[in-house]
């Protein structure tokens, strides 16, 4: 069983590059409704990330993805329309 959940986790980074490939185009879009979800999706690519790097030993990788993931969260709120009037 253990190593079942071992191969679940190493097979975590296709799905988050493939989530972090999106959220980059998404956060290029002009349209805020596309660029707020290019921000959640980041985000849950940052946990797929951290998951991964952790199962894996990558611990400047963790270390990359909680500050990428505090920026994900900054933008994503100065996305928000009463914010972006300011």
């Amino acid at each position: 069983m253990k190593s079942i959940l071992q191969n679940l986790i190493g097979s975590l980074q296709w799905p988050a590059m493939l989530i972090t490939v999106v959220a980059a185009w998404m956060i290029a879009s002009q349209k805020k409704f596309k660029r707020n979800w290019g921000f959640w999706l980041f985000l849950a690519s940052n946990v797929l990330w951290i998951v991964w790097g952790l199962k894996d030993g990558a611990y400047a990788l963790v270390i990359l993805q909680l500050c990428l993931a505090f920026l994900n969260i900054r933008g994503a709120a100065k996305n928000r329309p009463e914010v972006a009037a300011e």
